[in-house]
């Protein structure tokens, strides 16, 4: 859904920073981008259905995940454009305290929420899973629609996804295994196939065929919510007789999760000063995780139930930060009328 926020930023934000103003031209993205938000969790959760109600439809695929998710990469790396790294040296420091506060915040909450509601071991390595992925694919586009700073959003997103090799395997097998052993070394190995090698090949297809990719953008979002919405039904699936007891409980855990690592990451971007905007940004790059890297490895690397929570994930993160986000664009809105008035 990236390529949704960025055409929107590239018409409505002037400069790093700033929330994006209101102005005809950012009509037609702005609807756009509040239609991918609605639609998408709505298409994830028809998904879960339909794995939940006929588990055998999606017997033996399971074996496709990983090929699944890095179709969503490569999609992730043709929206992808030099400029998006150009952020990092610009404000090298804002990039840095976002990194740091995902990959220390939503990780740090995962252990404690498994540890706190004493989720059995495939549960709790699940939801730390979660907490140790990269940005959330969406966070972008919902970082636009709360007028906060897209630009530190995508380069914050960007680096996070780049450094998923590096980081994610170590604080698996940190805070997770405790729970159940992890082979952080195949870890690693998963990740360069299955995101970092697509991301870096869209964004050589995105160079070399530039004008033609541009005319496709707008369809990325939607092909990566149809195969994220895949990806969940083959989970949901592959644990359909475990979620009817465990699904209240796997619930409550995302929602807390993902509640206090929205809160945490706005509460890190006033904490450091960066101001209103950098600071909604902060909220859904920490807040929001890519459920699918997630999911994809809980099922190879634990078992289908370990990925109930990326699965229930990627339903809720989207549906509470487009309310967040709807909740922030309006205070903002207010907060520039007061100042324009006064």
């Amino acid at each position: 859904m990236r390529s949704e926020s960025k055409s929107s930023a590239a018409n409505s934000s002037t400069t790093a920073g700033q929330a994006p103003s209101p102005s005809p031209e950012s009509a037609a993205p702005d609807r756009a981008a509040r239609r991918a938000v609605t639609v998408f969790p709505v298409l994830v959760l028809a998904a879960g259905a339909a794995g939940l109600g006929t588990p055998g439809t999606f017997s033996g695929w399971a074996p496709n995940v990983p090929y699944l998710l890095g179709v969503i990469m490569f999609c992730m790396g043709l929206t992808m454009t030099p400029q998006d790294f150009s952020g990092v040296v610009k404000r090298p420091w804002a990039v840095a305290l976002g990194l740091v506060a995902h990959y220390v915040i939503m990780p740090g909450l995962g252990w404690l929420i498994a540890n706190a509601l004493g989720l059995s071991p495939q549960l709790a390595a699940g939801v730390i899973l979660v907490g140790c992925a990269p940005s959330g694919t969406a966070s972008n586009v919902v970082t636009y629609l709360a007028r906060g700073d897209v630009a530190l959003s995508v380069s914050v997103a960007t680096v996070s996804t780049v450094l998923a090799p590096l980081v994610t395997p170590p604080l698996t097998l940190l805070l997770a295994g405790e729970f159940l052993p992890v082979d952080a070394g195949s870890m690693v190995t998963d990740i360069l196939k299955t995101v970092l090698l697509p991301v870096v090949g869209g964004l050589v297809v995105r160079l070399v065929a530039g004008r033609f990719i541009q005319r496709v953008l707008g369809l990325l979002p939607w092909l990566s919510a149809v195969t994220i919405g895949v990806i969940v039904a083959i989970v949901v699936a592959a644990s359909a007789d475990a979620i009817k007891s465990a699904a209240a409980l796997v619930l409550l855990a995302v929602v807390l999760h993902n509640g206090l690592g929205l809160a945490l990451g706005y509460g890190a971007g006033k904490l450091a000063r960066l101001g209103a905007p950098a600071s909604r940004a902060m909220a859904f790059e920490v807040g929001m995780q890519n459920s699918g890297l997630a999911a994809s490895l809980a099922a190879a690397h634990f078992s289908p139930l370990a990925a109930l929570p990326a699965a229930v994930f990627s339903v809720w993160h989207n549906v509470s930060g487009a309310v967040v986000a709807a909740w922030m664009s309006y205070r903002a809105r207010g907060a520039e009328k007061r100042a324009a008035a006064g």
